[in-house]
């Protein structure tokens, strides 16, 4: 259980919300909407205990599960199932009596002995904690969220980002916690995944607080909605389902309409009338007070449309390049033991159109790395064809520097830029004034994703490698990258869940991995895309 009395947050010297209140009970399914950059993520990680409220009191009861959008806790060295079974205290002690067993044969037999008793301890405690029925439901969990034993058995840093989420995620799930804040819990996963979640949290008896951008999963899952208002940073709290809080948004949304519409005829008119009174010196006073009263009511529609405000995004013409930019031949890459994908041979020509498709863990997003030079290949080699410029969109943004502000990310990759011109394109971003100087670090998702977009823009990258360019993007956002795809004249090679983003970039071949197909682009291909 959460209680919130006179919440307020601030972002640096802004106060991103204040006087908020309110109490989640076990049983509450919360849907956190709002646009991006309304303040969600830095409120989950508020409640959580990650960041300090500036004032009120926040009370959580029981256990709280935390999944933040961007995981990137834990020993990279430690076995991927070992980090699931720690939620309940088991992984640690599942790896310690694995190296007493060993112990117990050695030949030194006080090391033996010793190891004998620790492994008595070890077991006692394993059994006390669930044992084997709570390996059994971790193993359950994870193989629901597509994590195969092959992947359990690896350490963490060999896994892709998408592995990395879903084990953070079968953690949180397997917890047991009282409460659960998910931030974009569907995030890389299959169709199936989605709908065992969905299931999962409905059935779930504690609370829960969810964000997301799945319609689906929100629509069957959320008994209450809380609204976060980007405008006047507050929260509405719809004690509601999801269905009957969109009827009232749209409701909300057509009064307002109709005020603005008001508002607008009404200060015309006094504009007007000031104009005429204006000519006559007698009555310039009561002009200047129209005016200026005119201007008021005006400024207040501009605070009620900046919550509508939607990053403007258009690629700018590549920079020139040869008939073929980007070519891997015999392209290899293993992790320790595991192969990832062997002998990839790839060409893409100038202004292509490709989708990377595959399984999780099928080497996706490793084969974009390598392209992009931020890996390296065990066998084969990237060559690099006249006038290439690469533009790679990271699924976990590790192209941003998450030290340096946000006007610094944008200036490192575009020299040529002047500070001017740099706060102009991050002004079509919806980075504006006090904005442009905040950590990368501090960012949300989906503010994350429309740096690292305003980045790619002004790059005048001529072949772009896009790994889930839509995710952590409200709908109106992600329209908007569709659009710019669709319109963009340069080569691009996505990996992507979103059958949306596939079919707007209206692609003419498709790379199956890990075997390194090509094929020539069908719609047959669709289904396979949400699976992927």
């Amino acid at each position: 259980m959460i209680t919130v009395e006179d919440l307020a947050i601030d972002v640096g010297a802004r106060r991103l919300m204040g006087g908020v209140g309110f109490r989640v009970n076990p049983g509450d399914k919360v849907g956190l909407v709002g646009r991006n950059g309304a303040g969600k993520t830095t409120l989950t990680r508020t409640l959580s205990g990650e960041l300090q409220p500036a004032e009120g009191r926040i009370v959580v009861a029981g256990e709280l599960g935390f999944l933040p959008q961007d995981p990137r806790t834990g020993d990279p060295e430690q076995i991927a199932r070992h980090r699931i079974l720690d939620a309940r205290g088991l992984g640690t002690l599942t790896a310690d009596i694995a190296r007493a067993t060993e112990q117990m044969a050695s030949e030194d037999p006080r090391i033996a002995e010793k190891a004998m008793r620790r492994f008595g301890t070890l077991t006692d405690r394993f059994h006390a904690l669930g044992g084997y029925a709570a390996e059994a439901e971790a193993a359950s969990i994870s193989n629901n969220l597509g994590l195969p034993d092959r992947v359990l058995d690896q350490p963490l840093k060999t896994l892709s980002g998408g592995q990395r989420r879903r084990i953070e995620l079968a953690r949180i799930l397997f917890s047991d916690a009282d409460t659960l804040i998910l931030d974009e819990p569907t995030n890389h996963l299959d169709a199936d995944s989605i709908v065992w979640l969905r299931d999962f949290l409905k059935a779930y008896k504690g609370g829960v607080i969810v964000i997301s951008h799945d319609i689906d999963l929100v629509g069957e899952t959320v008994n209450r909605v809380f609204y976060l208002d980007a405008n006047r940073q507050v929260i509405d709290v719809y004690n509601m389902s999801w269905k009957l809080y969109l009827r009232q948004r749209a409701a909300d949304e057509e009064r307002r309409r109709k005020e603005r519409t008001n508002v607008e005829k009404k200060a015309s008119a006094l504009q007007q009338q000031a104009a005429r009174f204006g000519a006559k010196a007698s009555k310039a006073a009561a002009a200047h007070q129209m005016v200026a009263r005119a201007e008021k009511m005006l400024a207040g529609l501009e605070d009620e449309h900046q919550s509508d405000r939607v990053a403007k995004l258009r690629f700018p013409d590549p920079a020139p390049c040869g008939k073929t930019p980007l070519m891997g031949e015999g392209l290899s890459k293993s992790y320790g033991s595991l192969e990832i994908f062997a002998g990839v041979d790839l060409a893409i020509d100038r202004g292509a159109k490709v989708v990377v498709l595959g399984l999780n863990g099928a080497g996706k997003t490793t084969l974009l790395r390598l392209l992009a030079g931020i890996d390296a290949a065990d066998a084969g080699e990237i060559v690099a064809g006249h006038g290439l410029k690469i533009g790679y969109y990271a699924q976990e943004h590790e192209t941003l520097d998450v030290s340096a502000s946000v006007l610094q990310n944008m200036v490192a990759v575009s020299q040529h830029l002047t500070e001017t011109e740099a706060r102009k394109v991050l002004g079509s971003f919806l980075f504006t004034g006090d904005d442009v100087h905040k950590p990368a670090g501090v960012l949300s998702g989906g503010e994350k994703t429309r740096l690292a977009l305003a980045m790619l823009v002004v790059s005048s990258a001529n072949v772009l490698l896009l790994d889930e360019p839509t995710n952590n993007l409200d709908p109106a956002s992600r329209a908007e990258v569709l659009d710019a795809l669709a319109n963009f004249s340069g080569a691009v090679v996505l990996v992507s869940h979103d059958p949306g983003a596939v079919e707007a970039l209206n692609p003419e071949r498709v790379l199956i991995m890990p075997e390194g197909t090509e094929d020539h682009w069908s719609k047959e291909y669709l289904e396979l895309i949400e699976l992927a």
